[in-house]
């Protein structure tokens, strides 16, 4: 009897360590996790987190993070994730922020909105309730006014539904959570 009652607590909690977690790390999460697979001198120096577009849904599962270098040719060294999961590092060609000078640090104490919330409020724009969104595609940057989401999202044609059209971009403060700028077009559906 006192066998089974050790037996029990052991096999839970080992039943708990192989539970997995329930959906995607949000870009916040990814944000602190990508720290450890970069040298001391650019930890937190991230000047940007962008997705790829969504597949199958509309959170995105492929994330980059994307670090000011000084020591990199072009200034910027990425982690890339996969399904929450370490890539890669890379030090990619991005020659348009070396133009742009948009490797400004982002204020990380201003953001308020993680990607997923900001996911949220760009749907819920009122222009796109009739629609079956599809896809999403995110990137926190700067902006004059502070850290921004930047969120483009596609839905279901009307004539072809197994077909997606990309529907525009709604940019949302990281901070205040408002939303900035909607640059939606729903006629790309019909």
């Amino acid at each position: 009897m006192w066998l089974v009652s050790l037996a029990l607590p052991a096999t839970l909690a080992l039943l708990a360590g192989c539970a997995k977690p329930t959906g995607e790390p949000t870009a916040l999460v990814l944000m602190k996790e990508a720290d450890r697979f970069v040298g001391e001198q650019i930890k937190g120096k991230i000047v940007q987190v962008r997705s790829d577009k969504s597949i199958g849904g509309l959170t995105p599962t492929v994330w980059f993070v994307a670090y000011h270098d000084p020591d990199a040719t072009f200034k910027v060294t990425e982690v890339k994730f996969g399904a929450g999961q370490k890539l890669e590092v890379t030090r990619p060609l991005r020659v348009l922020e070396l133009v742009t000078g948009s490797d400004t640090l982002l204020d990380q104490t201003r953001i308020k909105l993680d990607s997923d919330q900001a996911l949220k409020v760009a749907a819920a724009e009122p222009l796109l309730k009739p629609l079956k969104l599809t896809a999403a595609q995110l990137r926190l940057e700067n902006s004059a006014d502070g850290p921004v989401w930047k969120v483009r999202l596609w839905a279901a044609k009307l004539k072809k539904p197994d077909e997606d059209a990309s529907l525009g971009e709604v940019i949302i403060s990281a901070d205040t959570r408002k939303v900035i700028q909607a640059n939606l077009d729903i006629r790309n559906v019909e």
